[in-house]
């Protein structure tokens, strides 16, 4: 039998209930768009609807692996990987049967070789029960079906798995609905032959998922762990009165990512002298060297828009002044002479000849050479900070001998939703309240840019200046001067921002 599994599921709620077992209260056919709508979604009404199987399945494959991968004793449950294999083997918890989501079944064996799906339902006594009618409303075949298909595209997507192991540790039901309508879009337009078997043996050269989850976990761990660190800064008296003044002072709600505390101490013992930030607009990128700058007691004499500023006068410049011309040096250059630090922000918006100098300037021997001859050797105490934003209109790839010369280059994250309502509370506690409207809004829009891979960039500074204009004149009146305009000129999309502002209320 040839089946397309997924679009099945739609029609084969269970005759006893419509709800998904222990699936955060979500009937069949809820619609779940307010959570998540996937890019590819090709609903007229784009909308992301749920089906119950798949539903029941994530939930039963998010118990069993829950129950392998916390239990300590070897057991014969397990997913197992082969070549060209996904192998499962798994009990069914009491608590399925006895709430008629599956009736005599005890035991699920299958394997799923691309698009070919071999099961086995075995009874209490493990006897091999009779095949079930799959197109007959019989979940005993379409949730073990199902469960085989998200074992193939857990092994198959990283997206997903990453994403999945995220869930198994903290379910909610934002990825509830994510996995469900990711796991619909990719299997969609595929359909599968389904094989009923009555001896499915795991072979003998098969390796445990589970095991390999475990490896990867550790791993996570290891990287996500915090570990102490004394943060070392510069003695103040290394710096002139004058450059003290400009070591960073931030506001208490902006906190330096954890994993940056080795960074600082490795910038001030001299380890690390140049540093690059990379990743999208609105991940704090600057602000992180700010507050690199505030920990390590590190003056920051100078920010340099790259899409703006850079220009051959970056280092020096001749300028008239009264009847005479003067040279007077830039405060780049007075840190590369003093210490200090600069920031250059968008380094991959700046044209090639400007950025010429850091050639030598981040060199062993670091120096530059200015208009009037000078020759100016770095200063033991100078750092230097890039950041670069990927992908985006009109940015450049950076020249491979410049990125060389970076000691770290750190890949900044988009910030988390806790990271965005804390400074927004701390900066305007009145939107307390609205919240939720505010960060689903973010949401939505982020997902409409994404989706129609529109030139545009929603960052949490637009959210601070809507939630700020707001408490003078409403939201949607302040959306129309500090969210509206990232749609830069184009109407359809600034319509449809409004659209995504009129669904909620905001009086």
């Amino acid at each position: 039998m040839t089946i397309n599994l997924v679009k099945e599921a739609y029609h084969l709620p269970r005759e006893n209930d419509r709800a998904i077992f222990k699936g955060f209260g979500f009937e069949h056919l809820s619609d779940a768009t307010a959570f998540y709508v996937h890019p590819q979604n090709q609903s007229y009404r784009q909308a992301t609807t749920l089906a119950q199987p798949i539903g029941e399945s994530l939930v039963f494959f998010t118990e069993m692996m829950q129950q392998i991968t916390q239990s300590t004793e070897t057991t014969a449950e397990n997913i197992f990987v082969a070549p060209g294999y996904e192998y499962l083997q798994v009990r069914v918890p009491e608590a399925w049967r006895v709430a008629q989501v599956f009736e005599d079944v005890v035991e699920i064996r299958g394997q799923i070789r691309q698009q070919q799906l071999t099961y086995q339902l075995l009874d209490s006594n493990g006897q091999s029960l009779v095949e079930p009618a799959v197109l007959n409303n019989s979940e005993d075949a379409i949730l073990p079906l199902l469960m085989l298909l998200m074992i193939q595209e857990y092994v198959q997507s990283k997206n997903w798995q990453t994403l999945f192991d995220r869930y198994l540790k903290v379910p909610n039901v934002a990825a509830f609905v994510q996995l469900h309508e990711d796991f619909y879009q990719d299997f969609k337009q595929s359909e599968q032959e389904i094989i009923y078997s009555h001896d499915i043996k795991v072979p003998a050269n098969a390796t445990s998922l589970i095991d390999t989850y475990k490896i990867r976990e550790q791993n996570r761990q290891s990287l996500e762990k915090v570990v102490p660190v004394t943060i070392k800064q510069f003695e103040l008296q290394s710096f002139s009165k004058e450059s003290q003044k400009l070591i960073p002072k931030l506001a208490p709600e902006l906190v330096l990512d954890n994993r940056l505390n080795g960074l600082v101490s490795a910038i001030v013992t001299g380890d690390v002298q140049a540093t690059l930030l990379q990743g999208p607009a609105g991940t704090g990128k600057t602000i992180a060297c700010k507050l690199m700058c505030q920990q390590a007691n590190l003056p920051l004499l100078a920010v340099v828009n790259g899409t703006e500023n850079l220009d051959e006068d970056i280092l020096s410049k001749f300028l008239p002044e009264k009847n005479q011309i003067i040279f007077r040096e830039s405060y780049v250059t007075k840190a590369i002479r003093e210490g200090g630090a600069v920031v250059f922000e968008e380094i991959n918006f700046g044209k090639p000849q400007y950025l010429a100098f850091l050639n030598s300037l981040l060199d062993d021997n670091g120096f530059v050479r200015l208009d009037n001859g000078d020759l100016v050797q770095r200063h033991p105490n100078f750092r230097f900070f890039a950041t670069m934003n990927l992908g985006y209109f009109g940015t450049k790839e950076l020249n491979q001998a410049l990125f060389n010369r970076f000691n770290v280059v750190v890949e900044m994250n988009e910030l988390s939703d806790h990271a965005i309502e804390r400074m927004l509370r701390a900066r305007v506690p009145e939107v307390e309240s609205m919240l939720p409207k505010v960060m689903a809004v973010y949401h939505k829009i982020k997902l409409k840019i994404a989706k129609d891979e529109l030139d545009a960039v929603l960052s949490p500074r637009n959210l601070e200046n809507w939630v700020k204009l707001a408490r003078y004149q409403g939201y949607l009146k302040a959306a129309e001067m500090t969210i509206i305009p990232i749609a830069n000129g184009d109407q359809y999309f600034a319509e449809s921002i409004r659209g995504i502002l009129m669904v909620y209320q905001w009086e």
